[in-house]
């Protein structure tokens, strides 16, 4: 998996063999229409997608070489998105505070965004304790976050992501 942040909360994200764009719209210095070029599916982040209960609901595993491919999925839950592509980790868009989550959240990759993602990423590591927590915001805020949760991470890793530098996950 491969995330590149833009700003704000438009990100890029190759997963699956499959390009994924989130809010492409309103970000300065970046034109949405070479953002999305290329991209297999482009979806915002305003809640509008179809959301499933993310305590039932189980990432595709990948199967036997005789199974058809899956795809990547692209569900919205309360206060985010989630993305999930057969083999690989889920990835969780974190726009706001997540609902309890089931077993999978522990092999999620999440990205929280913007000013409150100290509160967020507190949030996260409460509800699901993931694999990694990714930070999409300023650099004070990401100095925050990460002196706010730094030291309770309990195995899970923490980062930022730095506007317009992919991260391979």
């Amino acid at each position: 998996m491969k995330l590149t942040w833009f700003g704000g909360t438009t990100i890029r994200i190759h997963t699956g063999g499959y390009i994924l764009v989130a809010d492409p719209a309103g970000i300065g210095g970046v034109d949405s229409d070479e953002l999305v070029s290329g991209a297999d599916r482009v979806f915002a982040l305003d809640g509008t997608l179809p959301q499933v209960d993310p305590v039932a609901w189980q990432p595709e595993r990948t199967g036997s070489m005789l199974n058809e491919a899956v795809g990547v999925a692209v569900h919205g839950i309360t206060g985010g998105v989630v993305v999930a592509a057969a083999g690989e980790s889920p990835l969780v868009l974190a726009t706001g505070p997540l609902p309890r989550i089931g077993r999978w959240g522990r092999e999620a990759v999440v990205v929280v965004f913007g000013d409150g993602a100290d509160r967020l990423a507190g949030d996260v590591l409460d509800k699901l304790g993931p694999k990694l927590i990714a930070v999409a915001a300023s650099e004070d805020v990401v100095e925050r976050t990460f002196s706010a949760v730094g030291g309770r991470l309990d195995g899970a890793g923490l980062t930022s992501l730095e506007a317009g530098l992919a991260l391979e996950v």
